[in-house]
C-alpha cells in the first residue's frame, strides 16, 4: 500500500510527464516501452487500456492544475466508481472498486484530490512561462515558483538580471 507521499510523487510525475525539451513538448508515456515501464513501476498491469485512461486523466489534471478547466471536469474519469469498506484487526481501510484498467487513472485523480484537501494550493505549474512542468510545494512559506531552482529558477533569476542591467545602461 503506498504512502500518501508516494501516491503525491507518482501525481507529480504523471503531470510533469509532457516537458518542454529544447523548445519542443516531449510526451514521456507516447513512447510504449517508456510507458509500460512507468505504469509497472507505478504498480500498474502496462496495459493500452490503462495508458489510455492515465493519459486522459494527466491532460485534464494538468488542466485543472493550470486553471484551464475546471475540477469538475474530472467527473468523467469516476464515473461508476466506488469504494467499500473492509475491516481489518487495524480497523476500517477503504478499496476502490472500479475496473482495473481504469484503477490508475482513478488513484490519481484521488491522490489530486487528496492534495488539495491537505495542502491546498501547494501543487501549482512553474512559475517560467517557458515551462509545462509541476511542482508541490512541501516548504514553509509555500513560495516554491519553480520546478527546478538549478533549472527554471536559476534561468528565470539571469533573465530578471539581465533585464535590470539592460534597463539599467538605457537610462
Amino acid at each position: 500500500m503506498a504512502t500518501e507521499r508516494e501516491r503525491q510523487d507518482a501525481l507529480l510525475e504523471l503531470l510533469n510527464s509532457t516537458p518542454v525539451v529544447s523548445g519542443v513538448v516531449q510526451d514521456r508515456l507516447a513512447d510504449p516501452e517508456a510507458a509500460r515501464s512507468w505504469q509497472q513501476t507505478h504498480g500498474g498491469s502496462g496495459t493500452e487500456d490503462e495508458l489510455r485512461g492515465l493519459v486522459q486523466a494527466r491532460d485534464a489534471l494538468q488542466d485543472v492544475v493550470r486553471g484551464t478547466r475546471p475540477a469538475t471536469s474530472l467527473a468523467p474519469l469516476l464515473k461508476g466508481v466506488t469504494s467499500r469498506p473492509r475491516m481489518s484487526p487495524a480497523g476500517v481501510s477503504w478499496e476502490l472498486d472500479t475496473p482495473p484498467e481504469r484503477r490508475m487513472a482513478v488513484e490519481a485523480v484521488l491522490a489530486w484530490s487528496a492534495l488539495q484537501l491537505t495542502m491546498p494550493g501547494r501543487l501549482r505549474p512553474c512559475a517560467n512561462p517557458e515551462c509545462r512542468r509541476f511542482l508541490i510545494d512541501r516548504s514553509k512559506t509555500n513560495k516554491a515558483r519553480w520546478c527546478s531552482m538549478a533549472v527554471c529558477g536559476n534561468r528565470m533569476k539571469a533573465r530578471r538580471h539581465y533585464q535590470r542591467t539592460r534597463d539599467a545602461a538605457a537610462e
